[in-house]
């Protein structure tokens, strides 16, 4: 059994541990509550442009369609797997990690992958095993939608001098505070929809100017969008898989605390026991 002063040490060092997690539980949840309104409104926008612009896109010519819609006999593909700078968040950057080696190893192993890397913990585990073809730690220092805008138009310019076939994104959605699942959302080339709704599409809408001149200022404007949302969902998951984890170590730390503090007091309790057992004896012999 350790000693008292190596308990009180133990004792002293996980109350520090767990003043440390509650403080980052309640910065994260702080943030977390900025992050998810940001989100939640940004969908409905990000939704329907995008879905808008499948229905534009496969109601035009063929030989007025953009290259941004191109489909390509499969050979490279490109992956954005969006992490986050710090740990202490959970299974929230491995299971990125996971997600990404698995579409390398089963859905594209006959391709030529690259992975184009946003958040550091991704970048430091997956340029180990992997071709990494441009990698960006900054971007969630400074979170905003021209920031974003330079990432997905470098992606566009990469797709369209046929530097990849495929652009996959992989990221954490955000479904609440304790539940994110990861999401591989297809990038590019645009895919259109299919004729039953391009019926739709062209009852629905009356176009002005024409179709061919609203797809070529709207394609990268949706992608700018999807890109960022994508990094809107991966922030927001970062904070809500960080304030559940760091809850949970919480209340471990708790835990364990007070069963070192039950193992002192017993401790201390037969030290006392045998201090008066030793003074009752030393009475005793001197009595004899």
């Amino acid at each position: 059994m350790p000693n008292l002063k190596e308990l009180r040490s133990r004792i002293s060092s996980v109350g520090s541990t767990m003043q440390i997690t509650s403080a980052m539980k309640m910065v994260s949840a702080a943030k977390l509550s900025k992050a998810q309104d940001a989100i939640v409104a940004m969908r409905p926008y990000s939704e329907k442009l995008t879905e808008l612009i499948q229905g534009l896109s496969s109601t035009v010519e063929d030989d007025l369609s953009s290259s941004l819609t191109e489909q390509r006999e499969l050979k490279r593909v490109l992956i954005v797997a969006i992490s986050s700078n710090r740990g202490l968040a959970g299974a929230f950057n491995s299971n990125i990690i996971k997600k990404v080696k698995q579409l390398e190893s089963e859905v594209y192993q006959n391709q030529e992958v690259e992975v184009l890397t946003l958040g550091k913990k991704a970048n430091d585990i997956l340029k180990k095993t992997m071709k990494i073809y441009h990698h960006n730690t900054d971007i969630f220092n400074d979170l905003s939608f021209n920031n974003s805008v330079e990432i997905s138009t470098k992606v566009m310019h990469a797709f369209e001098n046929k530097e990849f076939d495929k652009v996959v994104i992989v990221y954490n959605h955000f479904k609440n505070a304790a539940t994110q699942f990861v999401q591989a959302e297809d990038y590019l080339p645009l895919v259109s929809k299919n004729e039953d709704e391009n019926q739709t599409a062209q009852l629905d809408y009356i176009f002005e100017p024409e179709q061919e001149e609203i797809l070529k200022e709207l394609m990268p404007k949706s992608l700018n969008i999807q890109l960022f949302k994508a990094l809107r969902d991966s922030f927001a998951s970062e904070h809500g898989a960080r304030m559940t984890a760091m809850h949970k170590a919480t209340e471990n730390a708790q835990e364990l605390r007070d069963g070192l503090k039950l193992t002192y007091n017993k401790a201390r309790q037969a030290a006392i026991t045998n201090e008066i057992l030793e003074i009752v004896a030393g009475a005793e012999a001197l009595e004899d």
